[in-house]
């Protein structure tokens, strides 16, 4: 195949404007062009899957398809692909479908070389929702309903090709303060829980976790929003605040709530910890496998969130072409050059996977 093929299949990607729920085109567009190269396909909802091999040793590759909105200040417009000095400009250049292009090709271009996973399967799957709407997230459902376990995996999101074997969690937490109404020139009939938050915010700031991640660090807790009071002459009885935490996997979700309660006097509610922490040991097949068809190149950790949380007991590798930095951006772009590297890239991964396996 042609080292073009992934380029123009890219732009022809970034020409969809599949916003989340959006994406009937491009999954269509998707399944076409994967079945002309005569690939079987499988489509659920706006979400697509395909493969070769046929053995128990399941390899996923996993990206998606859907983008957000637009910036305000685009230097082209968003969805024509733009090509400008070595790169491809557009909404969804990198996050994610440089990657889902890209393990596309290399998919198709193994099974071009005839070449087959020894007892096993290599499936690459292109879904729907993975930016908004965890219920309608179509990995979630391709992977509760459709798909296998697979025993390693690949999440195709933009680490500028570097492995990433650890990526933080969110935990949502709001706190209520409740107290007593009184008019502000009688404030000792009142009590104020503004001032009650205030406190638990002092000892939240003192509030430490021991347990430093070797490579993501240590957990950190923010306090984001707050909420409290009715008017100016009036003792306030209510005080909300909102922590924003991320976690590593030093700490499951429920031993940080615990802390966070002994550590203040409001009401504690889990406002969201789906996003849970997530690693892969250095020993993993996975692992080596990356590091093999990377050689020289430190595997690293990742603040942002993916797919990976629907794998947390898998071995899993976050990799792809682009910089995470550009996601969600007007100036989001990709190299060319680091396109046609993930191609490759993700070939020699393929296959040392399957050789490590039949070593292991």
């Amino acid at each position: 195949m042609s080292e073009r093929n992934v380029l123009n299949l890219l732009s022809s990607m970034i020409r969809f404007p599949s916003l989340s729920g959006e994406e009937d085109g491009i999954c269509a567009y998707m399944q076409s062009y994967v079945g002309a190269a005569g690939i079987q396909t499988r489509r659920v909802g706006n979400s697509l899957y395909f493969w070769i091999g046929s053995g128990p040793n399941k390899l996923l590759l996993a990206s998606h398809l859907d983008v957000v909105p637009p910036s305000s200040g685009h230097p082209y417009p968003p969805f024509d692909a733009a090509e400008v000095n070595g790169r491809i400009y557009g909404r969804g250049a990198s996050d994610a479908k440089a990657s889902g292009a890209a393990m596309t090709s290399s998919l198709l271009e193994l099974a071009a070389e005839s070449w087959q996973p020894e007892n096993g399967q290599v499936i690459v799957a292109l879904t729907e929702c993975e930016e908004t709407n965890y219920e309608n997230n179509g990995l979630r459902k391709l992977l509760k309903e459709h798909l296998p376990r697979p025993q390693a995996a690949l999440i195709g999101e933009p680490t500028s090709l570097i492995p990433t074997i650890a990526q933080k969690g969110l935990l949502i937490l709001r706190l209520d303060a409740r107290g007593k109404s009184a008019h502000a020139a009688r404030h000792a009939l009142g009590e104020n829980a503004i001032l009650t938050t205030v406190a638990d915010i002092q000892h939240l700031s003192e509030l430490t976790f021991e347990r430093i991640h070797p490579i993501l660090g240590p957990t950190s807790l923010n306090v984001t929003t707050i909420q409290g009071g009715t008017a100016r002459n009036v003792i306030p009885d209510q005080c909300t605040i909102y922590l924003d935490i991320r976690s590593t996997p030093s700490y499951t979700h429920e031993e940080i709530v615990t802390q966070v309660k002994a550590a203040v006097t409001s009401k504690v509610t889990v406002h969201s910890d789906r996003i849970v922490p997530v690693s892969t040991e250095n020993n993993e097949s996975i692992v080596d496998a990356c590091m093999e068809a990377l050689p020289g190149i430190e595997p690293v950790g990742s603040p942002t969130a993916s797919d990976w949380i629907f794998l947390k007991d898998v071995p899993t590798v976050k990799i792809g072409p682009g910089q995470s930095e550009l996601s969600h951006t007007a100036e989001e772009c990709v190299e060319k050059s680091e396109v046609l590297r993930a191609v490759d890239f993700y070939k020699s991964a393929v296959k040392r996977y399957f050789e490590h396996s039949r070593r292991t």
